[in-house]
């Protein structure tokens, strides 16, 4: 089927990994392949056009934008007619993913979210969690929900805590409520194989196998391992109890890692056949059930109830760090995944991260990333703020949390509509004001339909070009009456420019 652009039309969708690149238009060449999500982040079998149209098929397919003209399959879906890029949201959330109601708790978004990877990487232990949750309170910082990453079990499968790091997790949990935090633990659908829990768990045949009946073993990026089988009920069984061992001791809830398609084969022998897709949409849905969820990566999760972050960001100013959050993030929105996170702040890739400590690291950059995500839905820090930052740069991450606080009624309320109604709560500017040229400004966007926000996101500038479209608006006490226009703004180091609308 060949589609034909319209004049002016820019069409959002696919993969959230390629926000940055989007929206594409007709002068573009851009070719896209959902029968297989490669990307490590979310992906949906979506594109949506400012002009009010919509391509969608449940199983993945190829398009292809070729300057003006997009060949998709006879098979797809294409819809017409719902006047602007709300309408053909709106209709395609209804048809195709509609959000029944969320469970996720407005903890993950009241409060900064704080993972202790960045800090402690695969040594995390009770001592140095305790500490690092002392020293941020000592710092200025609020309390908030805690995630402990990655190496607080023996090993994977094994979900309870290593007895030589925490000799006494239920009185560490404890500790960290009376400070204000409330804690989430790390996992992944993985088993280290050679150990009780793999015996187990393969004898019973809650694994999934290669077609010869052998454990199938997956190469991630921890090494290899095998993988639980998600279409076994009886699997399901198992890993809740044990999470909810963990629970008792105080546990709020859990970070959902791995479960990438690419970590399965299309091969795959399980209880139910599925596609590696269906497999990786079994951990976000079995994730779905704890109000206290994190995940990364998933395919066709859209109006579902999870806490959805983007990939690990390199430390760096360009399209793999900073400039790529609010793109992503706004794409995120738009194929129907509200609740977003914009990476653990100062980048989440944790090589990188450390390469740069002892040599390069950028505090301003640091601030700028803590900028963007201010009015964002999660706010996450890993590096302890204080320990990089000072002086000025320090304060800009304060600004920035405090900014979170002054508007914190206004962004709640909009995620409590976005549980609600499926909308996204940041929003691309052609959303809100389709009637305006704002259908390729990706640089700012809306906090439901009433907050303008734009982050400073460039090294070594204090201003910025922000569109104002048609309307009232009130910018730090001043009134300003715009017809449409672009102004140079200057912002508080750290804390996004905000300008609200007047109705």
């Amino acid at each position: 089927m060949l589609i034909k652009m319209e004049p002016n039309e820019y069409w959002y969708g696919g993969y959230v990994h390629d926000g940055i690149k989007q929206p594409i238009s007709k002068a573009d060449d851009y070719r896209c392949d959902l029968r297989f999500n490669t990307s490590p982040n979310q992906m949906m079998p979506l594109f949506l056009s400012n002009k009010g149209r919509i391509i969608y098929q449940r199983e993945g397919y190829v398009i292809h934008f070729n300057h003006g003209v997009i060949d998709v399959p006879e098979t797809v879906i294409f819809v017409d007619g719902q006047k602007d890029l709300r309408g053909a949201y709106l209709y395609a959330m209804k048809q195709w993913f509609p959000f029944t109601g969320s469970t996720l708790s407005d903890a993950l978004f009241h409060q900064p979210v704080y993972n202790t990877w960045i800090e402690l990487t695969f040594n995390q232990n009770q001592q140095d969690v305790l500490n690092y949750a002392q020293k941020l309170l000592e710092s200025g910082m609020p309390a908030g929900v805690l995630m402990i990453d990655d190496g607080w079990s023996d090993y994977y499968g094994k979900w309870s805590f290593n007895h030589g790091k925490f000799n006494d997790p239920k009185a560490m949990i404890e500790q960290l409520n009376r400070l204000g935090f409330e804690v989430m633990l790390w996992i992944c659908p993985y088993i280290t194989p050679d150990t009780v829990e793999y015996r187990y768990l393969r004898d019973r045949q809650l694994l999934v196998k290669n077609h010869d009946q052998s454990v199938f073993i997956t190469e991630w990026w921890n090494g290899h391992s095998a993988v639980l089988d998600l279409t076994n009920v009886q699997t399901i069984s198992w890993l809740e109890d044990q999470l909810q061992a963990l629970m008792d001791l105080g546990v709020k809830g859990f970070k959902f890692d791995g479960g990438d398609s690419l970590y399965y084969r299309t091969s795959n022998v399980t209880a139910k056949p599925v596609t590696p897709d269906e497999h990786s949409l079994l951990w976000a849905t079995f994730a779905e059930n704890y109000s206290y969820n994190e995940l990364r990566v998933t395919t066709h999760a859209g109006g579902m109830s999870l806490m959805q972050r983007l990939c690990d960001k390199n430390h760096a100013w360009g399209d793999s760090g900073v400039k790529s959050l609010i793109p992503n993030s706004l794409l995120q929105g738009i194929t129907g995944h509200p609740f977003c996170s914009p990476d653990m702040i100062g980048g989440g890739e944790y090589l990188n991260f450390l390469e740069l400590e002892s040599t390069s690291l950028d505090k301003e950059l640091f601030v700028r990333h803590s900028e963007i995500a201010a009015l964002m839905p999660a706010m996450q820090f890993s590096a302890r703020p204080d320990r990089f930052l000072d002086g000025k740069y320090f304060q800009g991450i304060l600004n920035g949390v405090n900014l979170r606080a002054h508007w914190i009624d206004t962004l709640m309320a909009v995620i409590k509509e976005a549980k609600r109604t499926g909308e996204p709560v940041l929003r691309y500017m052609a959303y809100v004001f389709p009637e305006e040229p704002v259908a390729t400004i990706t640089d700012q966007f809306m906090l439901g339909h009433s907050l303008l926000v734009a982050p400073i996101y460039e090294k070594g500038t204090e201003q910025r070009n922000v569109y104002l479209p048609k309307g009232t608006w009130l910018h730090e006490g001043e009134t300003i009456e715009s017809e449409g226009m672009s102004r140079i703004m200057t912002g508080i180091f750290g804390a996004p420019i905000v300008l609200e609308l007047k109705q």
